[in-house]
């Protein structure tokens, strides 16, 4: 065997029409389109379009909405937590935090924090400080020795110079000024 003998089984691939090659080819002159009319040109594209009538993604109803609010938090069960222990990613003397797991391994993206869940089997008494947890995964972490505190999600801050209430104070204070001025004028020209 070598490799100019290498080949596909017979009939695997097949060659693309060559249409417009003559009208003995059964597919020349208007290559298979029909005559005239829109869809016999080129760059049509007449997507959900059903002769006039309402097209069927408009027929349907929409369902459904987005949480522009939610939250998106990894899950973390023990038995996980308990595995990066026994492997020795995570020190079980140092309270395990967001950060921590992300260091380990456990997760690999910090989207809005950690909520903790209780499948598994936790043997280590461990502090963890994660943005939520499961009343089963209180219980069998404080079972075991440990604890958890439940982290409020940092919120990014917003500078005083970005503030809606500031832009509001300066626009205000510089139209009074522009209005003082112009009370300035007309009483000096009186």
């Amino acid at each position: 065997m070598r490799l100019n003998q290498i080949a596909d089984n017979a009939g695997a691939t097949k060659d693309r029409k060559r249409v417009g090659r003559g009208i003995g080819s059964g597919t020349g002159k208007t290559s298979g389109r029909g005559v005239k009319g829109q869809k016999s040109r080129s760059g049509v594209a007449i997507k959900g379009f059903e002769g006039g009538q309402m097209p069927i993604h408009r027929r349907l109803p929409k369902r459904g909405f987005k949480n522009i609010f939610s939250k998106n938090f990894n899950a973390v069960n023990l038995g996980r937590i308990q595995v990066a222990l026994d492997a020795g990613k995570l020190d079980g003397k140092k309270t395990v935090t967001v950060e921590a797991m992300h260091e380990a391994g456990i997760i690999r993206r910090v989207h809005d924090g950690v909520r903790l869940l209780g499948k598994g089997e936790l043997k280590a008494k461990i502090a963890f400080e994660v943005t939520g947890a499961s009343k089963g995964a209180i219980a069998a972490v404080e079972a075991a020795g440990g604890s958890v505190t439940i982290v409020a999600l940092a919120k990014p801050e917003i500078s005083q110079e970005d503030s809606p209430g500031k832009k509001g104070k300066a626009k205000a204070k510089s139209t009074s000024a522009k209005a003082k001025g112009k009370s300035e004028k007309t009483s000096e020209a009186e």
